[in-house]
């Protein structure tokens, strides 16, 4: 995305900007959190996903003539406030969870830093991105972790809106997903595409073995055809004696797929063609790829289920003001206490204790005040879970594009070897490992 990304924000964030502005609290440095209070249809664990795309349109964020007409034209906010936006650039500090990153209810996924005029700006922006993110990339890591060693392909783009879906193909790629068939997805972050051919091609020729020779001339026998268009049968048939039995694969969109699967690749090894894979698409999810570990699938591809979070589309985060400086210079933490919404007041830092391989638990430390609570030799057991993404102002380029997204991938597989088994069940439970909130010092 291009241009300025300063108006993806909620009109109550700029009244709120502008009353500060008009009692001088607009510059009383501040600590934002951003956190989930629970996780999603009872899972085990999320996944923190989006941080990369936060950064890249957090440089954007900026208000140019375009946008400060726009809001002065429709009387949003003062002359003021006005003069604040033009000269708008996020000047503090943000730490948080890497992408790919475990989290669990009360994680401090993020911790913005700055004075209240900068931060309380960017709340629905880093809400907005990490919300959708994190959702798809959760469901992904479950749908990953049932398929084991099988490929998965994300498939999901016409079940989105045009944005969200290249950042859904990213999500589900850094959760495991091994391709999409997403382009603006693959060109941007460098993702791995696929794709051949929809019920369309076989309707659009008077026979299927025309569109199947079609398609084989053009792609060459390593190609996959679809073979439910009409009598799977009679296609699997009809894809052996145009393709031979070098045919690379074969894809299964509809029936019975643990059936149909079988009754398939016995099909192929008569015919000969014991190499030829089979891929199986139709409204998978993480259960129905769970029920098909038993059967005879070479690769699965997803499609609503995963871009829409498998049923929870969002991850439920928020963004509270935690600290705040007082009149004095001390420093004050504020929380929320309405019931079933409360938050924890106080800047945090969080370390995860793991024995033997296997994560134990995940400590919060809280301060009242602003010391260093995550000075890491304090906590020798604990892997120390949050960096710093931007640095009064400088943003750490290392989390974009697609070395961003390579990192993140790599990190999240190889903290998700951390869970305890547990954690891999599928069915509603209590979160994989506890939350333990103690005071620093």
């Amino acid at each position: 995305m291009t241009g300025s990304t300063g108006l993806m924000t909620d009109r109550y964030e700029l009244t709120m900007l502008e009353a500060a502005l008009r009692d001088g609290t607009a510059a009383r440095p501040s600590v934002f959190e951003l956190f989930s209070r629970r996780l999603s249809g009872g899972r085990r664990f999320g996944v923190v996903a989006g941080t990369g795309r936060l950064l890249s349109l957090l440089r954007d964020f900026r208000f140019g003539d375009d946008e400060l007409r726009f809001l002065r034209d429709e009387k949003v906010v003062d002359a003021q406030t006005l003069r604040y936006l033009a000269d708008y650039r996020f000047t503090g500090t943000i730490r948080g969870y890497r992408e790919g990153e475990l989290y669990f209810p009360g994680s401090p996924v993020l911790t913005v830093e700055g004075t209240f005029g900068d931060a309380v700006i960017l709340e629905t922006l880093a809400l907005s991105v990490l919300n959708h993110d994190s959702a798809v990339a959760t469901a992904a890591a479950r749908m990953s972790i049932a398929a084991g060693d099988r490929p998965l392909a994300e498939m999901g783009s016409r079940r989105a809106g045009e944005d969200s879906a290249v950042a859904a193909a990213r999500a589900a790629y850094l959760a495991g997903f091994d391709a999409t068939s997403n382009l603006e997805a693959g060109r941007r972050w460098g993702i791995p595409t696929m794709g051949t051919a929809a019920h369309s091609w076989t309707l659009l020729h008077d026979s299927e073995e025309d569109a199947f020779r079609a398609q084989v001339d053009a792609l060459g026998a390593e190609t996959t055809l679809l073979i439910d268009t009409y009598d799977i049968r009679r296609g699997v048939e009809t894809a052996i004696r145009v393709a031979g039995t070098e045919l690379g694969g074969v894809r299964i969109d509809s029936g019975d797929l643990p059936i149909v699967a079988g009754e398939v690749r016995a099909q192929l090894d008569e015919l000969g063609a014991t190499g030829t894979k089979i891929t199986v698409t139709s409204d998978l999810d993480e259960y129905a790829i769970a029920a098909l570990a038993a059967s005879p699938v070479d690769s699965y591809g997803v499609g609503t289920s995963v871009v829409t979070g498998s049923g929870y589309p969002t991850a439920g985060m928020v963004y509270k003001l935690v600290a705040r400086r007082s009149p004095d210079d001390g420093w004050v933490a504020v929380a929320k206490v309405s019931e079933n919404k409360a938050s924890r007041g106080g800047r945090k830092a969080a370390f995860r204790t793991v024995h033997d391989g296997t994560a134990q638990d995940e400590t919060v430390v809280v301060s009242d005040g602003f010391e260093d609570v995550a000075e890491p030799v304090a906590h020798p057991d604990g892997r120390p879970l949050q960096v710093v993404l931007v640095d009064r102002g400088e943003i750490d380029t290392a989390h974009e594009g697609a070395a961003g997204t390579e990192a993140a991938r790599a990190h999240h597989l190889r903290v998700r070897e951390e869970l305890p088994v547990r954690a891999l069940a599928l069915s509603k439970s209590d979160p994989a490992i506890p939350t333990l909130f103690v005071d620093a010092g």
